[in-house]
């Protein structure tokens, strides 16, 4: 510690504390009503998926997801009269680095991606300060969670396991959903769609450990050659007989016998099931979450991530895109073009046979900046290199006609020009 100081014990605080006793509370001061929905359901939701995530074939493919949907790169802009102008501001900066003082941003939106995937919603809380500034964004996981109407507005309602109840309105809340069809406000859960086939496979996984343990040990009849025996005696010769021999510990497989007994083996044949029946149950998981086993293997070629993008990237960030702008701008400031986007390099992923075809058919138009161009080769950006080159072999349209002679105009007149460099 910096000088001396030593850190003194203080009264124990809780992260619930932490995250939402700051926040702007607007809650219901008088009664409230549960929310009715349009469709008769219960405007309650409980997550469910823990017991999914168990399952390493579904925590791969959530994960496939995750890792990649978490490099997306969030921008605050901001479109008018045609022209899009990036806004670097303290929204920009928590969404693109730290969203709040305990995650940086990569686990930020893997953990949000997670849960959606998981329990087909996923709940952030922004936390605004009394003059409506933002100051963070937390990735909300409750146990419980009950919409509630009060004067007209919607708020949620959650329980953490903790005990903890917090009430938000549910404008403040970032709500992504999957699977969004019969519920007015929730994305469905997966137990009917996707557990049978959990527990199809954890039979499977099941039968393989049983079989290999199998494998290992003696399994058949202890015949007595003796005189009678009592059956204690029996029963004792047999117990000693499974403890010294039937189990995994015996390596060898081999048991020694004296004249007094005889050992009769029975066969030992386990059924387990083979490596296109274990594929195919494997890729209805893979499917059912939009991944390919290429994918979750990284090892995939150019055309393959790009179906993987555009089917379950492209989307996640459109949704974000859009639930991101909505609850975090007011009417008054989406109405002046401000947004937050989520966008991907997708060239990082092409061949560099691809990559170099592009930048010499993009460059010459003055669409890519040096340092952009660097960026496609996976390059670090030099100083000054957020400029654009334009060839001089192509002419401003509403000038060809100058350039060819035609109408009287000089012949020289579309021999130059202006060269764009602005960023």
């Amino acid at each position: 510690m910096k000088g001396g100081e030593s850190l003194q014990k203080k009264q124990k605080r809780s992260l619930f504390s932490m995250i939402f006793g700051g926040h702007k509370q607007e809650q219901p001061t008088g009664e409230y009503t549960q929310l009715r929905l349009l469709n008769g359901w219960l405007p309650v939701f409980t997550p469910f998926g823990q017991n999914a995530y168990a399952s390493d074939t579904v925590r791969a493919a959530i994960d496939a997801i995750a890792r990649n949907g978490a490099k997306l790169t969030p921008k605050h802009i901001r479109r008018a009269n045609g022209q899009i102008t990036p806004i670097h501001d303290n929204i920009e900066d928590l969404l693109r680095v730290q969203p709040n003082p305990y995650m940086n941003a990569y686990a930020f939106y893997y953990k949000i991606i997670t849960q959606l995937y998981l329990q087909n919603n996923a709940f952030v809380f922004i936390d605004f300060d009394n003059t409506g500034n933002v100051r963070g964004f937390y990735p909300i996981n409750p146990i419980y969670l009950d919409l509630i109407e009060y004067n007209g507005e919607v708020y949620a309602k959650f329980l953490f396991l903790s005990g903890d109840v917090i009430v938000l309105p549910y404008t403040d809340l970032i709500h992504l959903r999957r699977f969004y069809n019969d519920h007015d406000f929730y994305g469905q859960p997966n137990d009917m769609a996707i557990m049978q086939t959990l527990d199809v496979l954890n039979t499977i996984n099941q039968g393989i450990e049983n079989a290999i343990k199998s494998s290992a040990m003696l399994r058949g009849i202890l015949k007595f050659t003796q005189a009678m025996l009592k059956d204690t005696d029996i029963k004792a010769q047999k117990d000693k007989f499974v403890a010294d021999y039937m189990n995994i510990t015996n390596n060898g497989g081999i048991a020694a016998l004296d004249a007094k007994a005889d050992y009769i083996p029975l066969d030992n044949d386990p059924k387990i099931i083979n490596g296109p029946q274990m594929d195919l149950i494997e890729q209805k998981i893979y499917k059912y979450y939009g991944v390919s086993k290429e994918i979750i293997m990284s090892n995939y070629n150019e055309d393959q991530w790009n179906a993987f993008y555009e089917s379950t990237i492209e989307p996640l960030a459109v949704q974000m895109s859009l639930e991101f702008t909505n609850k975090i701008f007011t009417e008054r400031e989406k109405g002046f073009g401000n947004e937050i986007i989520f966008e991907s390099n997708r060239l990082q992923y092409a061949s560099n046979t691809t990559k170099t075809t592009l930048i010499q058919q993009l460059m010459p138009l003055g669409i890519l900046t040096v340092n952009e161009a660097r960026e496609i080769l996976n390059m670090a950006p030099v100083e000054g290199g957020d400029v654009r080159l334009q060839s001089l072999n192509f002419v401003n349209a509403m000038k060809a006609d100058d350039y060819q002679g035609v109408g009287g105009g000089d012949n020289n007149a579309g021999n130059t020009v202006s060269q764009n460099t602005n960023q």
